[in-house]
């Protein structure tokens, strides 16, 4: 369970990684931050599972 959620979180800094990218070539602020905001949700957690890795081990 704890490498998809591992995984999952590493696909959301992707996605907003080039959400990211993207807002910032057409110009577009809103897709930018959404962008940001995914990459954000990604890193925490990736975060919460590896502090749950830590705890079992």
């Amino acid at each position: 369970m704890a490498k998809e959620e591992k995984a999952r979180g590493k696909k959301e800094q992707l996605k907003g990684k080039a959400k990211e990218a993207m807002g910032r070539v057409v110009g577009n602020e809103r897709m930018t931050a959404e962008g940001k905001a995914e990459q954000k949700k990604g890193h925490a957690r990736q975060a919460k599972e590896k502090g749950k890795d830590t705890f079992k081990g």
